[in-house]
């Protein structure tokens, strides 16, 4: 953050509500001023009269939630222009990720890097006190996810999670959505934690719910646009025409699928269907975290066929492929056959790496005779850096 302020006249850090965006932000840089736009009026101040806004502001300083006074935006510009040469003038936030994408490229192009904030990693979370690193330990990190009022301040999982959703999502589905029936929507919401992982079928999806296909794109898009789902679109580049072309539909914190699909406990869990899943869902999320935390949207993809050969993500290295497999089982089968199908399909010379992603702590090991790694799912590129911070602490 210090050093991205050192080449860029402002700074917008997105992510979902809660994630310690602002928190983070007021310990990094503590001689900023500071000022949110949650409050009606202020937001109304910088919207309608953003140049005396500026002013009553003056950089550098903070704005945090600026989703809520768009047109401030055309304001910064003309403030940055003044004094192209002046970095770290204006750190914004918001938790409406893609409007904030739009609105700043357009607005503030060449004069803004953009960062996105996620909850806290398992690498975050090992860095406290804690447990010995085993499956269990996992497995009630999976429980309870990553959001860092939970691990500060230990309130109970399903409290926090119940406020958040009341709190927050329905806010904001408020403002994006005129959802007339909030208990519908909340259905929504349940049914979409049991999907974790899945194709998205839209008109199963309608036809669980008794909704339209379009109202289901529409609450999927709040929920995408506020950072709690993610969509992950199928690799098919030079694959042949007899690949699945559906995206799967993720969400990006385990603790909230677990309290939307009524988990009441890590147990519970252990023994669920979802299981499998919630753990995909969770190696998806450290996946995008590593990236994230550099500074980076993550370039992944899954792959599958009409067969239903699959390799849970890809990531594209150049003109070759790193493979993922997702396994929560005790051993490892001796033969993976997505990644013999991708062997077949592009030539193993063209696959940088195949790693098999586990909820067993400890260095990576080697199988040179399945011609893979075994990698844990809190380090599973093994190169994860660590810039966020500790925000539970």
């Amino acid at each position: 953050m210090r050093e991205l302020a050192c080449y860029r006249p402002a700074i917008l850090m997105t992510g979902a509500r809660q994630t310690g965006k602002s928190t983070m932000l007021r310990d990094a840089l503590p001689t900023y001023n500071y000022v949110s736009l949650d409050l009606p009026t202020v937001a109304q101040e910088a919207e309608e009269s953003g140049l005396e806004f500026l002013r009553r502001f003056p950089p550098p300083v903070i704005i945090d939630e600026v989703q809520y006074a768009p047109k401030l935006f055309r304001f910064l510009k003309d403030s940055i222009d003044q004094d192209r040469d002046k970095h770290g003038r204006y750190v914004l936030t918001g938790s409406q990720v893609f409007p904030l994408f739009e609105e700043s490229t357009e607005s503030l192009a060449g004069r803004i890097a953009i960062l996105n904030l996620h909850s806290l990693s398992l690498h975050e979370l090992a860095q406290g006190p804690t447990k010995p690193l085993d499956r269990q330990q996992i497995l009630e990190w999976m429980f309870t996810g990553g959001y860092p009022e939970i691990h500060a301040s230990g309130i109970e999982a399903e409290r926090f999670y119940s406020d958040y959703v009341a709190t927050y999502l329905e806010r904001d589905v408020r403002q994006m959505l005129e959802v007339r029936n909030l208990r519908d929507f909340n259905r929504f919401l349940r049914l979409a934690a049991t999907r974790t992982g899945q194709l998205l079928q839209l008109n199963s999806f309608a036809s669980d719910l008794g909704v339209t296909t379009n109202t289901v794109k529409s609450w999927l898009s709040v929920l995408e646009t506020s950072g709690i789902i993610r969509f992950l679109e199928p690799y098919y580049r030079n694959l042949g025409k007899r690949m699945v072309k559906t995206p799967k539909l993720y969400f990006m914190d385990t603790g909230l699928v677990c309290f939307l699909a009524g988990l009441k406990s890590p147990e519970a869990l252990r023994d669920s269907a979802m299981l499998g899943p919630v753990f995909e869902t969770l190696a998806f999320g450290q996946l995008v975290r590593s990236y994230a935390h550099r500074g980076y949207q993550a370039d992944l993809y899954f792959y599958r066929d009409h067969a239903g050969k699959e390799v849970d993500f890809v990531i594209p290295v150049a003109e070759k492929l790193e493979l993922f497999e997702v396994k929560y089982a005790e051993e490892v089968q001796s033969e993976l056959p997505g990644f013999k199908e991708m062997d077949k399909l592009i030539g193993p010379e063209n696959v940088v790496s195949r790693t098999v992603i586990t909820p067993d702590p400890g260095p990576p090991r080697t199988i040179a005779s399945r011609g893979f790694t075994i990698r844990s799912c809190v380090d599973p590129r093994g190169d994860y850096a660590l810039t966020a911070g500790a925000r539970a602490k």
